[in-house]
C-alpha cells in the first residue's frame, strides 16, 4: 500500500456497516534504515557475491551481530521481522569458509550447523544460501525427509548443514562418532527463530544444545552460538538459558520499516446459545473468511494467519465461496497454505503470491517463520497468536517491500482475546515477552542426562554445562538404575538408546502411536500425558490437514487407531481434577489473603468429551468416557482468602465465584507467562484441605513445571487485575466463553458466578499491603 493513510482507509471501509466491531486502530510510524561499512575481515570474493545480490551496504545490526560472532563471542540478535538477521550470521560463516578453503583446499577444516524449528524454514534458508558461490560453501539440509545418500553426503562432505533440534537429538548426537569430522571442525551453530523454544520443548532443546557442546568438545571444537529471534524481552538472558553460554545481545534494529495501521476487531454476539444458555460470538474463522473476501475484491494482497491447518482450509474455502457469489473470476486468487503440503506445492503458491496471481492466502504459521514473501499489503490474525513476539512477527509479513501495511487482530471467543481487543494498551507500547522454560526441570534434565551419558560418560565437569541441579538428578538416576557410577564418571546402563525414550516436543511420558485403520500406516505420535484428551475414543484427530476419527485408544499398547473422516464438528475432552500441596516455595501476604507458589500433586481423569460444530461453535452433545486417573507432580501458583473475608463479601455462590475466577485466570495467564491455555490447568474450592480456606490454583500442565507458574507468581498483581477486568467488562450477563466459561471444564461450567468472581478478585486486589504490580 502507498503511504498517506491508505491502510487506515481500508480498515474503515472494512468496518463500515459492521456494528462497531473495529474496537481500536493503532498507527505504527515508519522507520528509516541505518547502514554502515562492511567489516574489514570480509574477503573480497564474499563482498563481491553480496554486492552482486544487490546488497550494497549492511544494516547496523547486521554488522554488530557479525562482528561479535567473528570476534569469538556468542551472540543473540533480536530485531524485527524482515530486518535481515540472516546476513548477520552469514557474514562470519561465509568469511570463515572462504578463508578455510584457501588454506586447505582439499579437506574440510570448517563447518557450520543451522537449526530451525521447521523443515520449511531450513529449506527456504538453503535456497537463499545456495544462491551464493562462496569458496568452501557446500550446503544441504538434514531432516526426516533426507534420503540415506543425502545424509551420508551431509556427514562426509557438507560444510553448511541446515537441520532442526529433533534431527540433532535423534540422529547426529547418538551417532557422533560417524559425524566426528564435521563436529570436530564446527565453527558456528546458528539457532534461528529461537523464541519458539519455550515451555517443555524449550527445556528439551536447551538440553540438546548442551549435549552438542560437550560432544564437540570431545573432538576439540568449541563453536560460537548465534541465536536469531523476533523481538523478545531479555534476549541475552533467554539465549543464555537456551545454550548455557554468556550472550552478547543485538537489539537496535537498523533496517527500514513501513508504517502499519493495526486494528483490533471483535466479532459480534449471535442469537445462538452454548453451554448453560450462554451467548456465543461469531467464530473468528468465519469473520476472517469474510474479511479476506472483502480485501481480495478490492485487490489488497492479504495473508490470513489461522491457528490450525483445518482452520486455514476452512477460511480459504469459505472465502472462495463468498467470491463465487460476488465475482467468479476471483475464486482462483485465494488459496490455503500450510505445513503438510508437498514442497513443490508450497513453492508454487509462494511464486503465485509474489507474482500477484494469488491475492489472498489463509495460512498457518508456516508463513510466520521467516519464509521470504514480499509485497503483501495486509495481514489478518485469527485470534491472539500466543505472544506479542508472534503478533509482530505475523504482522510484519505485510509491508515487507517497504510500503505501509494493514494488520487486523480478530478476537476468538475466549477471555484473553476479548480482554486484548478491549484493552489495546496491553498490546501496544509494551515490551514483548521473555521466553519461559526451565532447563533444570528434573523431568526434562533426567532424560537428557541419560542421553548425554550414552553419548559420552558424564563427569563432574558436566555439572557446569547442565546446571546446579545436575548432581541431585544424577543421584536419582543412579538410584533408579539408569546410570552406573564408575571411577571415571557415570555410564548409561541399558541396551536401548536413551534418545528413544525422549520426545523433545513432548510434555513427558511414553508417546502413543497414531495408526490409520485398514492400512496400518503410522500417522504420527502424541505425548502419553495428553493422549487421554487428544486421541480418546470418538476424538477428531487432525494430521497433515486431514481429519480422522479415533476408533480406539489402547493405553497398554500405547496406540490409537483412527480412520479418515470429514466430520463437521470438533471435539473437546472434559476432565475432573483434584490437587494437593506438596511443598510451598514462596509466599507473600496480600492483606488477609496470601499468594503462594510451589510443588503440587494433581490427580485428574478425563470423563467425557463435547462435540461442537465447526461452523458455529454450537454444542452438539457430550459423551462419557471411561479412562483411568493420571497423577502429575508439577509447579503451581495459588491464592487463598480466609473465611471471615469471604463472608464479608456477601457472595450468593462462593464455589461458583471461585470457579469463575479460576477459569478466567487460566485464560489470562498466557498474556504474562508465554504459554497457551492448554499448557496450564486450574482447581478452585471454597475450602481446600491443605489451606483450610478458599483457594484458587493455576498449575503447569507438564511434569516438573515449565516455568509458567513462577511467571504467574511474579506478575500476579498485573495478571489478576487483567483477569478481573476481563470478567467485569464482558457484555454478557451471567458468564460466557469470552469471560468465565472454559472448554476444558469437567464440571460442565457449573457452578459459575460471574459477579461473584468480580467481587472476589476486587477484594483480593484491594487487600491491604499490596503496593506494587508483582509479588515480592
Amino acid at each position: 500500500m502507498r503511504a498517506g493513510g491508505e491502510a487506515e482507509a481500508v480498515l474503515k471501509r472494512l468496518a463500515a456497516g459492521r456494528d462497531d466491531r473495529l474496537t481500536h486502530v493503532e498507527s505504527v510510524p515508519p522507520r528509516s534504515g541505518q547502514t554502515c561499512d562492511w567489516p574489514r575481515w570480509v574477503p573480497d570474493e564474499v563482498l563481491g557475491q553480496l554486492r552482486d545480490a544487490g546488497i550494497t551496504a549492511p544494516w547496523t545490526h547486521q554488522v554488530a551481530t557479525a562482528e561479535a560472532a567473528y570476534g569469538g563471542k556468542h551472540v543473540v540478535v533480536a530485531t524485527g521481522t524482515a530486518s535481515g538477521k540472516s546476513l548477520g550470521y552469514l557474514l562470519p560463516a561465509f568469511a570463515t569458509l572462504s578463508i578455510a578453503q584457501a588454506a586447505s583446499p582439499h579437506r574440510r577444516t570448517a563447518s557450520l550447523l543451522y537449526l530451525s524449528p521447521t523443515k520449511a524454514l531450513a529449506h527456504d534458508q538453503l535456497r537463499a544460501v545456495s544462491s551464493y558461490t562462496v569458496p568452501g560453501l557446500r550446503a544441504t539440509t538434514l531432516d526426516g525427509d533426507s534420503e540415506r545418500s543425502e545424509r551420508d553426503w551431509a556427514r562426509d562432505h557438507a560444510t553448511y548443514v541446515l537441520s532442526n533440534p529433533d534431527m540433532l537429538h535423534r540422529s547426529v548426537l547418538p551417532n557422533h562418532q560417524r559425524w566426528a569430522r564435521f563436529l570436530g571442525c564446527l565453527q558456528y551453530v546458528v539457532v534461528d527463530e529461537c523464541h519458539h523454544y519455550r515451555g517443555v520443548f524449550g527445556a528439551h532443546v536447551a538440553g540438546v544444545l548442551r549435549r552438542l557442546r560437550r560432544v564437540c568438545a570431545q573432538y576439540g571444537a568449541h563453536p560460537i552460538f548465534i541465536c536469531a529471534s523476533a523481538t523478545v524481552a531479555e534476549p541475552a538472558v533467554s539465549g543464555e538459558r537456551l545454550t548455557g553460554l554468556p550472550m552478547v545481545e543485538v537489539v537496535e534494529d537498523g533496517s527500514p520499516r513501513g508504517g502499519i495501521a493495526f486494528g483490533l476487531w471483535e466479532p459480534p454476539l449471535t442469537a445462538l446459545h452454548g453451554e448453560n444458555g450462554a451467548p456465543v460470538r461469531r467464530s473468528a474463522t468465519a469473520e476472517v473468511a469474510d474479511l479476506l473476501s472483502d480485501l481480495v475484491v478490492t485487490g489488497v494482497r492479504t495473508v490470513a494467519f489461522v491457528r490450525s491447518r483445518r482452520g486455514a482450509e476452512s477460511v480459504a474455502m469459505t472465502a472462495r465461496e463468498n467470491l463465487a457469489e460476488i465475482d467468479p473470476t476471483l475464486i482462483d486468487q485465494v488459496s490455503a497454505y500450510r505445513a503438510g503440503y508437498l514442497p513443490e506445492e508450497r513453492r508454487r503458491l509462494e511464486g503465485m503470491l509474489q507474482s500477484g496471481e494469488l491475492t489472498g492466502v489463509a495460512a498457518t504459521n508456516a508463513l510466520e517463520l521467516g519464509i521470504d514473501i514480499a509485497g503483501l499489503d495486509a495481514v489478518l490474525l485469527s485470534g491472539w497468536p500466543g505472544t506479542r513476539a508472534s503478533l509482530w512477527q505475523q504482522a510484519g509479513r505485510a509491508g515487507r517491500a517497504g510500503g505501509d501495511a494493514l494488520a487486523l487482530l480478530i478476537a476468538r471467543d475466549d477471555p484473553l482475546d476479548t480482554y486484548l481487543v478491549r484493552h489495546p494498551s496491553a498490546i501496544f507500547g509494551r515490551p514483548v515477552e521473555a521466553t519461559v522454560f526451565n532447563p533444570e526441570n528434573p523431568y526434562v534434565l533426567g532424560p537428557q542426562l541419560c542421553a548425554a551419558a550414552q553419548e559420552v560418560p558424564l563427569t563432574a565437569d558436566d555439572f557446569e554445562i547442565f546446571g546446579s541441579t545436575t548432581p541431585q538428578v544424577i543421584a536419582q538416576l543412579v538410584q533408579q538404575g539408569a546410570l552406573r557410577e564408575r571411577p571415571h564418571g557415570w555410564f548409561w546402563t541399558r541396551r536401548e538408546r536413551a534418545v528413544d525414550a525422549i520426545d523433545i516436543r513432548s510434555a513427558g511420558g511414553k508417546t502413543v502411536q497414531i495408526v490409520e485403520d485398514h492400512t496400518g500406516r503410522l500417522l504420527g505420535t502424541v505425548d502419553g500425558g495428553s493422549a487421554h484428551s487428544s486421541v480418546h475414543e470418538g476424538a477428531v484427530y487432525v494430521h497433515a490437514g486431514e481429519s480422522y476419527l479415533v476408533r480406539s485408544l489402547d493405553l497398554e499398547e500405547h496406540a490409537a487407531v483412527v480412520e479418515q473422516a470429514s466430520p463437521d464438528y470438533t471435539t473437546f475432552a472434559r476432565d475432573t481434577t483434584e490437587i494437593s500441596i506438596l511443598a510451598t516455595e514462596e509466599t507473600c501476604s496480600w492483606g488477609t489473603a496470601e499468594l503462594s507458589r510451589g510443588w503440587v500433586k494433581v490427580t485428574s481423569q478425563v470423563i467425557s468429551f463435547q462435540r461442537k460444530l465447526i461452523a458455529t461453535g454450537d454444542v452438539l452433545d457430550e459423551q462419557p468416557l471411561d479412562l483411568p486417573e493420571r497423577t502429575l507432580r508439577t509447579k503451581a501458583v495459588w491464592w487463598t482468602m480466609p473465611d471471615t473475608t469471604v463472608a464479608g463479601l456477601g457472595l450468593a455462590d462462593i464455589p461458583g465465584a471461585a470457579h469463575a475466577a479460576e477459569h478466567a485466570s487460566i485464560g489470562l495467564l498466557p498474556l504474562f507467562a508465554t504459554c497457551d491455555r492448554w499448557d496450564i490447568g486450574g482447581v478452585s474450592t471454597a475450602k481446600h484441605a491443605d489451606t483450610g480456606c478458599l483457594t484458587v490454583f493455576v498449575y503447569d500442565g507438564h511434569p516438573g513445571g515449565a516455568g509458567f507458574a513462577e511467571h504467574g507468581y511474579a506478575a500476579a498483581r498485573e495478571w489478576l487485575t487483567a483477569t478481573r477486568e476481563a470478567i467485569a467488562h464482558c457484555e454478557c450477563t451471567d458468564g460466557c466463553p469470552s469471560c468465565v466459561q472454559s472448554p476444558k471444564c469437567g464440571n460442565q461450567n457449573n457452578p459459575l458466578d460471574k459477579s461473584g468472581a468480580v467481587a472476589l478478585l476486587s477484594a483480593l486486589l484491594s487487600s491491604e499491603g499490596v503496593s506494587d504490580g508483582s509479588a515480592p
